[in-house]
């Protein structure tokens, strides 16, 4: 049968879908303009968004799983709780769901708290679903590579409890992973709730030696302040979605993002590899 990936020209989903590709699977992906998706042969597409309902119904004829994948926008909730009616109406009750971190302990920040309700939904629901909770992504140092490479200062207030960064190829593959079990499984499974994470628990100093190590020169850590990170990401993208990242910053400093035990062994068990690490994007960045 069918999967469906949303979000699928994003940085995780088109990771999903090459993966599941790779792995044989029927595939269809939607996406608001085909015209400016490349995908591997045989994929499927489907024009349309989540708030389109016609789209969707069309979208889920012949699917039985899905792989449900929210950007971060002022209208996230709404998306999600559509795309699961939809899905449910369809008969669709299997599904991987790209939450976040400590969803449930976040809950003054927005979008974790979005998809923390989400969460609950496809728990009260009696959707067969696999949750997956990662970490800060790796791929987001690509945003402050200048600020490093110009003017020597790691910028991110990551703080000093540690933040255990993810790569989106790890999170891609664990859920293809998981798509495929899930669309595989003669019946239907449990909730499950997978805890994604990199290899490096690293603070903010950790971070900026890391990269005075790679580059020969001394990069400073910019430090815990998100006042200044605000500023800035408001500079180029709207002030509510900079204030949110302040508030997610805030967490980074408070609490961190630390793996639970076991967190890694159930990751490189289930990819049979090792995670990428934190210092080889780095080195690839500082290389590009």
């Amino acid at each position: 049968m069918t999967i469906l990936v949303t979000g699928a020209t994003g940085r995780v989903g088109r990771h999903v879908v090459d993966q599941l590709a790779k792995r044989g699977a029927d595939v269809r992906v939607l996406t608001r303009d085909p015209s400016k998706a490349a995908f591997p042969a045989g994929v499927e597409v489907a024009q349309g968004d989540m708030l389109d309902i016609d789209a969707l119904r069309a979208a889920f004829r012949g699917v039985r799983t899905l792989f449900l994948l929210n950007a971060v926008t002022g209208d996230e909730f709404t998306q999600a709780i559509i795309t699961l009616n939809i899905a449910r109406e369809a008969g669709v009750e299997r599904v991987v769901y790209l939450s976040v971190f400590e969803a449930d302990r976040a809950v003054n920040v927005p979008h974790f708290a979005v998809k923390f309700g989400a969460e609950r939904m496809l728990a009260q629901m009696g959707f067969s679903a696999t949750i997956l909770r990662p970490t800060y992504f790796i791929d987001n140092e690509v945003m402050i590579k200048d600020v490093v490479l110009n003017h020597g200062v790691y910028p991110m207030p990551i703080g000093s409890k540690g933040v255990a960064m993810v790569d989106a190829r790890d999170i891609a593959e664990v859920a293809a992973i998981e798509l495929i079990r899930r669309d595989h499984a003669p019946g239907k499974l449990p909730v499950e709730t997978i805890n994604l994470v990199g290899p490096d628990t690293l603070t903010g100093s950790q971070v900026a030696a890391i990269w005075s190590d790679l580059l020969g020169r001394t990069v400073v850590y910019g430090g815990d302040d998100p006042s200044g990170f605000e500023q800035t990401m408001a500079s180029f993208m709207p002030k509510w979605t900079a204030y949110e990242m302040r508030l997610m910053a805030e967490r980074y400093v408070s609490d961190g993002m630390i793996p639970e035990a076991g967190d890694l062994e159930r990751l490189t068990g289930l990819l049979g590899r090792p995670l990428h690490s934190y210092r080889s994007f780095a080195a690839a960045l500082a290389a590009g």
